[in-house]
């Protein structure tokens, strides 16, 4: 069972079709942003700590999500890592505890991630997404599932996109250059459906 590793940029489908590989390769999923925003709802002190550079569109300090990611997954095998490593640093720390075999890289264009996440909401009690564009709910600003409010996270703003994709293409980028450097890397175009990405990157994993 390979490690793999799923990186692009805010907006490029990382989540919905993770969570797609999650079923069909029965994945361990790691998702430092999940992780980061379960800390938050639950106001720990890393939680504490990571809500400032969330809401500016930052990276969370590399040692904090190391040894976040650490506790979840040491030596196992079968992980998918979701938009993480996120830095040089963090890849060099995550290979100190684990091993990554296949780098799937999503790319998408700027102008597609702003209009993608500054078009989605989620559900206030129940966490549900949406997109205002391509999934919208059957009754505007209420969640399908649970009735609850939608609302617009403060990480999806147009102008805190427009730094997230910044701070992107400034400190994660240099990773496509190191794993593909590493013979590591596959391409795969995400400005497609998610089933067309989800099925090139599947085509991927079983050749």
């Amino acid at each position: 069972m390979k490690n793999v590793v799923l990186l692009g940029p805010p907006g490029a489908g990382k989540g919905t079709v993770a969570a797609r590989l999650v079923q069909e390769f029965k994945f361990l999923h790691v998702s430092t942003g999940d992780m980061l925003r379960e800390e938050v709802a639950q106001n720990t002190p890393l939680g504490q700590l990571a809500k400032g550079y969330m809401a500016r569109g930052e990276l969370v300090p590399d040692e904090v999500i190391l040894s976040m990611v650490r506790q979840r997954v040491d030596a196992k095998k079968g992980v998918l890592f979701d938009g993480f490593p996120r830095t040089i640093a963090q890849a060099e720390g995550l290979e100190r505890f684990t091993t990554v075999d296949l780098v799937i890289f999503l790319e998408v264009e700027q102008e597609e991630v702003v209009r993608r996440l500054s078009s989605r909401v989620v559900c206030s009690a129940c966490g549900a997404v949406y997109n205002l564009i391509t999934q919208p709910p059957r009754v505007q600003g209420k969640c399908d599932q649970c009735g609850g409010t939608l609302v617009q996270r403060e990480d999806d703003k147009p102008e805190v996109v427009a730094r997230r994709f910044a701070v992107y293409m400034r400190d994660s980028a240099p990773l496509v250059a190191y794993y593909e450097g590493r013979g590591m890397l596959r391409r795969v175009r995400a400005d497609r459906s998610p089933d067309e990405v989800f099925q090139a990157i599947a085509e991927v994993l079983r050749s």
